[in-house]
């Protein structure tokens, strides 16, 4: 079964040692699902929840007006599968040509997945069996609401 996902966080986890890495943090039945990502994907992804703009379009911009200039649309995202440690997805997209619709699915990473999905706001979601092998409760990780933090994403 899926479930409903937000991004609850984008940020940098740190460890005992003070080391950081930069991760999405999802929301989903009441859990949370901290997901590692590149420094690129989770600055496109907080600049895109942050209506940030930028001077060129970012690759997910570019990848978007494509898309959706051509006739296309993003439908969902699916966080649906956890092997070896990595996560992945699925972008559900359709096109409607001559009147007919043409349902695709499109393997993608998460973060670049995530990152389309807070552009056109699409709905994200979450297997259970992901969420049963990597979700956490939600006051295991202290995640500060995004909204209420100045995040300064120059060092992403």
């Amino acid at each position: 079964m899926s479930n409903p996902a937000e991004v609850k966080a984008v940020g940098v986890s740190v460890d005992e040692e003070g080391v950081g890495a930069p991760a999405v943090v999802l929301e989903a039945r009441e859990e949370l699902l901290p997901i590692f990502v590149g420094p690129g994907q989770a600055r496109s992804i907080e600049e895109a929840r942050q209506n940030v703009p930028s001077e060129r379009p970012m690759t997910h911009d570019l990848l978007v007006e494509m898309i959706t200039d051509f006739g296309g649309a993003f439908d969902r995202v699916r966080i649906d599968d956890l092997a070896g440690g990595t996560f992945y997805a699925k972008v559900d997209a359709e096109l409607i040509r001559d009147g007919e619709r043409q349902q695709k699915v499109f393997d993608a990473r998460p973060s670049d997945a995530i990152a389309l999905a807070v552009r056109v706001d699409c709905p994200i979601t979450v297997t259970d069996d992901v969420l049963d092998r990597a979700g956490v409760p939600a006051d295991a990780l202290d995640v500060e609401d995004v909204d209420d933090v100045d995040r300064d994403m120059s060092g992403w």
